[in-house]
């Protein structure tokens, strides 16, 4: 069932713009956490003799602490699950645009063999594994750009899943505000319960 589904894991700020403009934002990853990741994107760029390459990038796990506490913002993460297929159909009208999951290698496998250029975007070290990210890149030889807006139809919005730290008292007003953004009135969104579930708590009584 994971497989239908994408997961993009970003903030409030990110989620209202994406809902209000009907676009997902691929950016510069030259600012990216992980330096041997970005450093293998600008390669891939230098090698190509390219101008410009974004990226935005998504998980195909299901939810996991770490994907909040690395990649969200304390209360004002969210998490954004996508129909797969209908999120890759809207992207993959927009030209120049690979859309790969991501690949992870060892040291010596990388020694055993030089990854292709075509690959170097698609590759991580293996101890980000669990991650299991899948990745859109749009490349251009002739414009320089640090970002790039792609239109996506809301319908390919499944849900919305807020922090887990999000106050309870905040997230039913959360709700209702982002509801009130045109198109938005039938979007299911809840709290994530992942480090507070009462029926988990119960359940120990016995």
């Amino acid at each position: 069932m994971s497989a239908q589904y994408l997961r993009r894991y970003t903030d409030l700020a990110a989620l209202i713009y994406l809902l209000t403009e009907r676009k997902i934002t691929l950016l510069d990853p030259r600012s990216w956490d992980d330096s041997n990741d970005s450093h293998y994107l600008r390669t891939y760029r230098n090698k190509k003799r390219l101008k410009s390459v974004l990226a935005l990038c998504f998980t195909q796990a299901s939810e996991r602490y770490h994907h909040w506490r690395v990649f969200t913002s304390g209360s004002s993460g969210v998490r954004i699950r996508f129909r797969r297929s209908e999120l890759l159909s809207a992207i993959r009208r927009m030209q120049n645009v690979q859309a790969r999951r991501v690949e992870y290698l060892t040291l010596p496998e990388l020694r055993r063999k030089a990854p292709d250029t075509q690959d170097l975007p698609f590759l991580k070290r293996y101890p980000f594994t669990d991650e299991r990210e899948f990745r859109i890149i749009w490349e251009s030889e002739t414009m320089k750009m640090h970002a790039l807006d792609i239109l996506i139809p809301l319908s390919c919005i499944d849900e919305i899943i807020l922090s887990p730290w999000l106050p309870h008292a905040l997230s039913g007003n959360i709700r209702r505000l982002l509801r009130r953004i045109p198109g938005c009135g039938k979007l299911k969104i809840a709290r994530s319960t992942l480090i507070s579930n009462e029926e988990w708590k119960n359940l120990a009584e016995g």
